[in-house]
């Protein structure tokens, strides 16, 4: 990559909790105190003392003395941690380990802490022994430590301005740090800027003082134009998630470093227009809808996660032809709707919903009038995916005789038989479940007369969209006896959130069991699409791998090379050569390439040599017919 358009400033950078993610004194008690029974105490107390002198509350002289003084250690537990903390940088740092290597000179470390574990830690980094401005430990005869070297400027307050008065930089400097002495450089007139690093600790008296807040070193890289690990900050990747995904989808977006926002419920469109823009990547359930208008507000949407199997909420052909891809979660709760509806076929057969209530009014009915067992029940499933064929499985293995229906052919598991025609299935059936996906075309697929070609006294589950059924014809059918009962999970109406009143015709009707969408409110369900989707939308962004993702062209990429460039564009003739063509003319070498197309858009990832001319990219984004264009490294 090319060298910076302007002089590269002078950085001081402090160690602890900055360059490194911890207090190194506050490791070394931990390490000195091993196996002790006030370990616990001694280094709460030291830790508490650090917080005091970093945020400006204690002076820092009298910190250091403090925590010296309750500090057991020895010179043979240094060695022990400098191991540690070479396990223990700051993660950002590491990714950049290349920009340390590459500007040495640049860069000093001046810390309040010790040069006996700072400078081995630093100098895997390449920087120089003389570039690391530290305190020293002073020994007793035994090894033990007994304090620290009093002439050193940096053992005193206001030490790092003193040390930085000394060092007489000419030219920029910028100051890097998480405590109140590293912003006192600044005040003091001899750093052009301070940055409050908040990668590992967030102190309020530090960032209130800083001109910058860095959640990570790529920030300061990016902000500054000098050269970095990768092509975008992850903290710059803002993510909105809606409708209460398992906790997990959030700590999985924080622990990769992007800023995570979540609203408890679902939002209408217009709360969501209002609230899209600048969101990266959006998580969504069932009842939140992404429409055409939304994806015109989102100026910086990269990719949508539905927490759920179905995806009919989201425009899916108006994301991709705006680059949005979308990911679900097409396995991850089958087996909890399985299990709810083999339930929900039995706790029907033997009329709990009526008998339950009946109970707890302290009425006694005792009937077997409308009940019966399911073994050897025809079981008819309309929609023979992922969750309808588990349940022919688990059906048969409780003794039922498995039909099923689908308008895709599909291969039948065990002794399952595949219906010619939805009536077919419907007039054969003792129980109906279905488990088709929200497409239009399905509106109304259990109607009226539908409803009528069902056997007297036959059952129907609806786990998949509310659109799906009639919801006033099979209440019909339900009070006219027609039907024996019913168990539906979902709705056309939904509630936003917990606390709006459930209307429907089927409340009050006996032998009905209604759920609140619950088929994959499990804890196991929810965990895994808490994982599942947002590992899918963190492998496309960092590598550009499309796999499972429900509306651009799938591709499994192999894993990068040098620089990758990422070029979406609308499906017409002539863009990749195009693309090739500025590669060609700027002499760019091509490691690999891949490209794939629908019937909307193409998407092409290049791999090509880390040297080339800037002018290259600019280029590339201008290209005709580019939707989206980003460069991974």
């Amino acid at each position: 990559m090319p060298e910076p358009a302007q002089p590269l400033p002078y950085l001081i950078i402090d160690f602890d909790s900055t360059f490194t993610q911890v207090e190194g004194l506050d490791e070394l008690a931990d390490i000195a105190l091993q196996g002790q029974p006030n370990r616990e105490e001694v280094v709460g107390a030291i830790r508490a003392l650090t917080d005091r002198g970093m945020s400006g509350e204690l002076n820092f002289s009298e910190s250091l003395k403090q925590r010296l003084e309750l500090l057991p250690a020895r010179r043979e537990h240094i060695a022990l941690l400098v191991e540690r903390l070479k396990g223990k940088v700051s993660e950002s740092i590491i990714r950049n380990r290349s920009f340390f290597e590459r500007f040495p000179g640049r860069v000093y470390i001046v810390s309040s802490g010790f040069r006996e574990f700072i400078e081995p830690v630093v100098a895997e980094f390449g920087i120089d022994a003389d570039h690391v401005l530290a305190n020293t430990f002073t020994f007793d005869a035994d090894g033990r430590i007994t304090g620290f070297d009093t002439n050193n400027v940096l053992s005193r307050d206001g030490g790092k301005i003193l040390q930085l008065r000394e060092l007489e930089l000419e030219g920029d400097v910028y100051a890097l740090g998480d405590g109140y002495t590293d912003y006192q450089i600044r005040e003091a007139g001899l750093a052009n800027r301070f940055y409050a690093f908040t990668e590992n600790v967030h102190r309020e008296a530090v960032v209130a003082r800083a001109d910058e807040v860095l959640p990570s070193f790529d920030e300061f890289l990016y902000q500054n134009k000098l050269p970095m690990t990768l092509s975008y900050p992850k903290n710059r990747i803002k993510v909105l998630l809606l409708e209460n995904p398992d906790p997990r989808a959030a700590e999985m977006f924080r622990q990769e470093g992007y800023q995570v926002d979540s609203v408890p419920g679902g939002l209408d469109e217009d709360e969501l227009v209002q609230q899209i823009e600048g969101v990266s990547i959006l998580g969504i359930r069932s009842k939140t809808q992404v429409t055409a208008r939304v994806l015109e507000a989102a100026n910086r949407l990269i990719a949508v996660g539905a927490f759920c199997i179905g995806t009919n909420q989201i425009d899916l052909t108006g994301c991709m032809k705006k680059g949005v891809a979308v990911f679900n979660a097409p396995f991850s709760n089958t087996r909890s709707v399985v299990e709810l509806a083999l339930g929900e076929i039995i706790m029907l057969a033997r009329r709990i919903p009526e008998k339950s209530p009946k109970m707890h009014e302290g009425e006694w009915d005792k009937s077997a009038k409308g009940a019966f067992e399911i073994r050897g029940k025809k079981l008819g499933i309309v929609g023979y995916g992922n969750i309808g064929s588990q349940l022919s499985v688990v059906a048969e293995a409780v003794g039922m005789q498995v039909m099923y229906y689908d308008v895709a052919e599909k291969l039948q598991l065990g002794n399952a038989v595949k219906c010619r025609t939805l009536e077919e299935l419907l007039r054969q059936s003792d129980i109906v479940t279905l488990h088709v996906d929200g497409r239009p075309a399905n509106t109304n697929l259990i109607g009226a007369a539908e409803l009528a070609m069902m056997k007297p006294g036959a059952l129907l589950l609806n786990n998949s969209r509310g659109h799906v059924v009639d919801v006033p014809a099979l209440a019909a059918v339900l009070r006219s006896g027609h039907l024996g009962g019913a168990a539906v999970d979902v709705f056309p109406h939904e509630p936003k959130t917990n606390h709006e009143s459930f209307e429907s015709e089927l409340r009050g009707l006996p032998n009905v069991l209604l759920t609140p969408h619950i088929g994959g409110s499990t804890a196991e369900a929810q965990r895994n699409i808490a994982e599942f989707v947002p590992e899918r939308i963190m492998q496309y962004v960092n590598t550009g791998n499309t796999q499972q993702s429900v509306n651009f062209p799938n591709i499994q990429l192999p894993e990068q090379q040098a620089h990758r460039l990422i070029h979406i564009h609308h499906n017409v003739p002539g863009v990749l050569a195009r693309i090739n063509n500025v590669l060609a003319q700027h002499h760019v070498n091509i490691l690999g390439q891949y490209l794939k197309t629908n019937e909307h858009i193409g998407y092409v990832i290049t791999d090509i040599d880390k040297q080339y001319e800037q002018e290259v990219i600019g280029e590339l984004r201008k290209v005709e017919h580019t939707i989206k264009f980003r460069v991974l490294y």
